[in-house]
């Protein structure tokens, strides 16, 4: 019958915390052990303890001990979780009470007679052998509690080995937390170390490795690693992307810990352990920009940015905050977007909202752009409105036209009309011999604009690739079709293109746009290309789920393998900046441009795509269609057997 109502005590209250009450008796009762040996040691016999002076003095102590165990919270620890802060609590009892006794006695004897019987008081070896007594008692008790917990009475968790790269402080507190986590049971296999002062000696009882003797298949093999955690929250982009992909390739799930600046209430846990993204192996080391000419360019003006409810578009208007403008216009026709624009930024900048203001309009809308002109006088307009969706594009040449072409010429011949300093436009790559609607219809624009730049108006043209994580670009599609448990879809298995984080194709663009004198187009050093297959495989492999299939679906309407940033007839030359250079591109006459562009404008009321498009052709001649049933449009071209 004991028996019984034990084991259901047991299963009921195993994962109950212990009381405080009763980690307080037990305090106390390992206080009343130290005591017996310490009188043990002092009289080198257990007789005679109980004598009534022995006692008095035995009583005065419990009093100290009990009122610093009190003060210092020592009870109201969770001990299964025993930590260093439980332990400094320990010590800060243990050791309060030794002063506050040895500080007793020496005032005592300084009276004549002394306060205080002598024979009452703990002497200072006494109290110094009682109270290390006392804690070594005390955390050997809770290292004890602990183990019987974890071994008896925790849930029996899945078992994950691990690797850690970096022994520092970072790795020690992941190390720690992982140990504490309570929905794994961690056991790290070794640390990693790139500091060979570290090299061999081992970390919380676990030993610190050289990469190679970690990251090979035998020692992945032989300790059942299946993880890597890279904690060095300020690791170096090309480093933690060649550690990756070392560990990928060893079928290693990789991940990271976050920097200090994101850790809940200041407190890591491991939780917040995160996922390695495909983001940080297609980034590169910061790019690192003189923002003086910025400030200089921006700061006190007013500024229109359009599109501003875009990924490039909102992360502008974000930038320029920081630069204190006198007021900031953010225009589109997304209303939900600007919604959620207009609550960041005034969440973000309370005390600069009258230098905001966000309005919903269209930049084809001739007339409403004429008043936001009227109302709001801009000096420097950046202009990121447009369409940029190939496939939708192809579909809907004369949407394309109609913003990506006529919007433009709308803000361009209003920035002219009211005096804009400067006017900062949004290209593409792919308006480099453009074999799309969409394309070309950005070309057309960069045409334009270049035309237009008179002493008072300056305009500019900054171009480059694919953006990381924009709407509508491939990393979020995958991220979908992952969610999904695939398969990933790619147009083909050889399409490579571009990358580069959103703030920082941003901040070039102001940068570029600080530069700009006038008719240039800057084109932006945007790496090495990526393979967009490639990308779908380190996706799945980051993911974990390797029965994730690739299907290739085949090129879409207007798209091409290979995206360029400069045309076969244009060339670049430096800047200042190694990252931005100025494009020397053909010149168009204005009045050849006029008569061209109105011509297509009468066009275009007549809403037939293969005549929209075959003017397109005529004034963009390198614009050769690709896998589109505008192809029919172009003139064979040679081959080289012709």
């Amino acid at each position: 019958m004991f028996k019984k109502i034990s084991f259901e005590l047991v299963r009921r209250y195993r994962h109950s915390t212990i009381p405080k009450w009763i980690i307080l008796v037990l305090d106390m009762g390992l206080f009343v052990v130290a005591y017996l040996f310490m009188e043990a040691f002092r009289m080198n016999s257990f007789n005679g303890i109980v004598l009534r002076c022995e006692v008095l003095k035995f009583i005065a102590a419990s009093i100290v001990t009990l009122m610093a165990f009190l003060l210092s919270g020592t009870a109201r620890s969770i001990i299964r979780h025993l930590g260093l802060t439980d332990i400094y609590k320990i010590l800060f009892a243990t050791i309060g009470s030794a002063v506050f006794c040895i500080a007793i006695r020496v005032v005592n004897n300084q009276f004549t007679p002394p306060l205080i019987p002598t024979k009452y008081i703990l002497t200072v070896r006494e109290t110094i052998l009682l109270y290390l007594l006392l804690a070594l008692f005390m955390v050997m008790l809770r290292l004890a509690i602990q183990r019987i917990y974890n071994k008896f009475f925790r849930r029996r968790r899945p078992t994950i080995s691990v690797v850690i790269y970096g022994a520092g402080a970072a790795g020690i507190i992941a190390h720690n937390a992982l140990l504490q986590d309570q929905a794994h049971e961690y056991r790290v296999a070794a640390f990693i170390d790139d500091d060979m002062s570290k090299v061999n000696q081992e970390l919380n009882g676990v030993p610190v490795l050289r990469a190679r003797s970690v990251l090979n298949p035998k020692f992945i093999e032989s300790n059942q690693v299946k993880q890597l955690i890279i904690a060095i929250p300020s690791i170096r982009v090309m480093h933690k992307q060649a550690i990756t992909n070392k560990a990928l390739d060893l079928g290693l799930t990789v991940k990271s810990v976050p920097h200090v600046n994101t850790w809940i209430n200041g407190t890591f846990s491991a939780k917040q352990i995160e996922s390695i993204k495909i983001e940080d192996l297609l980034g590169r080391e910061a790019i690192r920009l003189d923002n003086v000419n910025i400030v200089r360019e921006v700061v006190d003006k007013v500024i229109l940015v359009t599109g501003a409810a875009g990924s490039i578009g909102s992360e502008i208007c974000r930038q320029l905050m920081q630069y204190k403008p006198a007021k900031l216009v953010m225009l589109d026709q997304a209303e939900s977007p600007m919604y959620d624009l207009q609550y960041e930024l005034r969440s973000a900048n309370p005390n600069a909202l009258d230098t905001m203001e966000f309005v919903i309009a269209n930049v084809k809308d001739r007339a409403r752009m004429e008043e936001v002109f009227e109302t709001f006088r801009p000096q420097l307009v950046y202009h990121a409105a447009a369409y940029k969706h190939v496939p939708f594009m192809e579909e809907n040449p004369y949407e394309a036209v109609y913003i990506n072409v006529f919007g433009t010429r709308n803000m361009a011949d209003l920035a002219i009309k009211y005096g804009t300093q400067k006017f900062v436009m949004i290209s593409t790559d792919k308006a480099v011999n453009p074999t799309n609607v969409m394309g070309a219809t950005k070309r057309m624009a960069e045409i334009y604009i270049q035309s237009r730049s008179t002493e008072t108006t300056h305009f500019v043209t900054t171009r480059f690739g694919n953006v990381l994580g924009s709407n509508g670009s491939v990393i979020p599609l995958f991220k979908k079709q992952l969610a999904a448990g695939g398969p990933l879809t790619v147009t083909h298995k050889d399409i490579i293109r571009y990358f580069m984080t959103i703030p920082e194709a941003c901040n070039l663009v102001l940068e570029a746009g600080a530069m700009g004198e006038g008719g240039d187009i800057f084109v932006f050093d945007m790496g090495k290309p990526v393979k967009i297959y490639d990308m779908a495989t380190k996706m799945i492999q980051l993911s974990g789920m390797t029965n994730i299939k690739i299907k290739e679906i085949g090129l879409r309407p207007g798209e091409k393998l290979y995206e360029e940033l400069l045309a076969t007839k244009e060339n670049t030359i430096p800047t200042y900046h190694p990252k931005i250079m100025r494009a020397q591109v053909r010149r168009y006459p204005l009045e050849a441009i006029d008569r061209e562009y109105n011509e297509l404008w009468d066009i275009l009321k007549g809403m037939n795509d293969m005549e929209i498009v075959a003017k397109m052709k005529s004034i963009v001649p390198e614009f050769l269609s690709n896998n589109s049933v505008y192809c029919q449009l172009d003139a064979p071209q040679p081959t080289k057997a012709d």
